[in-house]
Order: C-alpha cells, then sequence, then structure tokens
C-alpha cells in the first residue's frame, strides 16, 4: 500500500494513499484511535486559539477527539454539530452542505440546546481536515445561525487550493494517479 508522511510537531505517521474518486488519491488521516497524533494536533493548534474563544465549534466524526483534546488542555467548552437527526433534537438549526472532496451532500444539525449554548459567544471552529472548505463554510454558518460569532477556523490538515483563511498546521496533497 502506498503511504504518505505527515509530521505534526515531533509526531509522523506513514498514512495510506486511498483513492477518492478515479484517478485521484489523497492521503487518509485518521485521528481517532491515534492519542499522540491528536495531542500533538491540538497542542500545536491551541498556540492559534484566540483568548476570546468562549467555545469550540466541531463535528461528528473524526475533528471530536481533536476538539476534545483542545478543550480538556484550554479549559474551553465545545459542541459537536451532528451529520444526521438525533431522536432526541428539539427545533434544530439545518445546514446543508455540498463536499466536493468526497462528492457526496449531507447535512449538518444542532439541536436547538446546542445553539443556546453558543448564543452571543465567540466561537473557534476546529475540524480535522479543510479540502474544498464547504464543509468548513457550512459549520460557520450553523455558528451564526446560533448567533454566535466566529473568531477563528483552525484545521489540522489543509489540502487543495482553497483560499479561505483558515490556520492550519500542515499541507497535504491531493495526488492525480491517471
Amino acid at each position: 500500500m502506498d503511504t504518505y508522511p505527515i509530521t505534526v510537531g515531533r509526531v509522523t505517521r506513514h498514512v495510506p494513499l486511498v483513492e477518492t474518486l478515479p484517478g485521484v488519491k489523497i492521503p487518509l488521516i485518521e485521528l481517532m484511535g491515534d492519542v499522540e497524533l491528536v495531542n500533538a494536533a491540538a497542542e500545536a493548534l491551541l498556540k492559534h486559539l484566540p483568548p476570546e474563544t468562549d467555545y469550540l465549534l466541531t463535528m461528528e466524526t473524526s475533528p471530536i477527539v481533536l476538539a476534545h483534546a483542545m478543550s480538556e488542555m484550554s479549559g474551553k467548552p465545545y459542541v459537536v454539530v451532528r451529520r444526521r437527526r438525533r431522536p432526541y433534537m428539539q427545533d434544530p438549526i439545518i445546514q446543508e452542505v455540498q463536499s466536493l472532496t468526497l462528492g457526496v451532500s449531507e447535512t449538518l444539525w444542532l439541536d436547538s440546546r446546542m445553539a443556546e449554548k453558543l448564543m452571543g459567544q465567540n466561537v473557534s471552529l476546529v475540524v480535522d481536515v479543510v479540502s474544498s472548505g464547504g464543509t468548513i463554510m457550512a459549520l460557520e454558518k450553523v455558528a451564526i445561525r446560533a448567533g454566535a460569532k466566529v473568531v477563528a477556523r483552525l484545521a489540522a490538515f489543509h489540502q487543495g487550493t482553497n483560499k479561505l483563511p483558515v490556520t492550519f498546521l500542515s499541507e497535504i496533497p491531493i495526488l492525480q494517479t491517471a
């Protein structure tokens, strides 16, 4: 299996290259289960966390561990936006997102009780990878619709050519194979 090296701080991993679309391979970064990599990324991203941040805002699934580690290290609470509606949700904020990287559309859901926590707060968005930018922009729309002010967009990794103002730790490639 072809791999690609990624490094965050003193932690290096050789991650698999996976074909996401015909002729396109990307490094597959899986934070879940890799405590050492998650902690290295969280520690590095905290250096870019604005002091006025009241909440971290993330989404299911992979970036949850990153937001959790950042929360634990900083003392800032975090809120998770879901990728599907849960039975307990009442009057959720619903935001459609088109993920160009994965080639599928999805919906983000934020329960009204979680939205109330964000009302009038400064939030920093936390994601694992920013590619096309569609998902992080949809996450920002959720934050704004909840009455929050976005003060930072933080990602462990960036790939692609989008020009969003996102603070990231490392660039990873999109490789053309054909």
